[in-house]
């Protein structure tokens, strides 16, 4: 397979290896979005989140373990420092934030909740501004006012549909995005000392254990009882909305780069705009495609900053 480094820009990628690492950037990316999707089928069966995520850990964890035995036996073993640190990440960014994502689906639209974790990338630059001292560039502050500005948009909109629910809902979802930009800075060193893969798949065991764990603590075991239809749609959130996502991204990013890759995971909104219209008979209206279009111009412009 052709890689190319992270930081390789697309013009320098030959065509054929530029085309194959976009096509599955982008088919990672609609994958990753549909678990929004999957989640709302999943809710109709009266399930709650801790039960939709406890399942849909249940289906992704033999994978992500026998990755993580692998990378045990083929690699130096880590120390106790980076562990407590793959720990923290795992149940920041894997745990919280999923379930955090998964409480706020309850109450909002998935276009909403797609567009809302789309601002990851202005959090990480807001703490790193605040925290780190970091001076925010004209550019980057254009690229905020235009995401945000999107979001109000649909926001507003979605008010019309409850606005207790959607406000809640819309917080859940803002924390589930906050969290995962915290994992996202502390997962940086930590990647270049470990390597992406064995990160992932470390952290996505901790976050699956906690996970399950939450479950037989809060729940009782005979909601592991559920009809057919919920262990079709846990296999396909916990295979194609996680395990899938997960490793073609890390393909991508190997044959395209990350800047070229995260431009590519743009289409994840839009795809889950269109999904919940067509799978949950969710409206798309002129408001939710110009607040879409605003946050995707957004982070498109922050993601042209190295």
């Amino acid at each position: 397979m052709t890689q190319s480094a992270p930081g390789t820009s697309a013009a320098s990628i030959p065509r054929a290896t530029l085309v194959g690492g976009l096509a599955i950037a982008i088919a990672g990316a609609v994958l990753f979005s549909t678990k929004a999707v999957v989640a709302k089928l999943l809710y109709r069966y009266h399930i709650d989140a801790v039960t939709l995520i406890a399942f849909r850990m249940l289906f992704s964890l033999p994978v992500f373990a026998g990755v993580a035995i692998w990378k045990m036996r083929t690699q130096a073993p880590l120390s106790w420092a980076d562990r407590w640190r793959i720990v923290g990440l795992g149940l920041i960014g894997y745990y919280l934030s999923s379930y955090l994502d998964f409480l706020g689906l309850q109450y909002i639209s998935v276009g909403l909740e797609r567009l809302i974790l789309f601002l990851t990338p202005t959090f990480v630059l807001a703490i790193t501004a605040i925290f780190l001292k970091r001076r925010i560039t004209a550019l980057e502050w254009g690229a905020l006012a235009l995401s945000y500005c999107g979001i109000v948009l649909v926001f507003v909109h979605d008010l019309a549909g409850g606005a207790g629910s959607t406000v809640i809902g819309s917080l859940f979802v803002l924390g589930s995005a906050i969290t995962y930009a915290i994992y996202l800075l502390g997962s940086g060193e930590m990647v270049k000392r470990v390597g992406s893969l064995r990160l992932v798949a470390y952290a996505m065991c901790v976050s699956s254990v906690a996970g399950i764990a939450q479950f037989f603590l809060l729940r009782p075991a005979s909601l592991l009882v559920q009809p057919l239809q919920v262990y079709g749609l846990s296999l396909v959130n916990g295979v194609f909305c996680t395990i899938f996502p997960v490793f073609m991204t890390m393909v991508a990013v190997g044959r395209i780069g990350a800047a070229t890759a995260s431009q590519a995971g743009m289409i994840g909104p839009v795809s889950t705009l269109f999904l919940g219209a067509l799978l949950l008979g969710e409206p798309v209206t002129a408001v939710q495609l110009a607040g879409t279009g605003l946050v995707l111009v957004g982070i498109y412009m922050l993601s042209l900053k190295k």
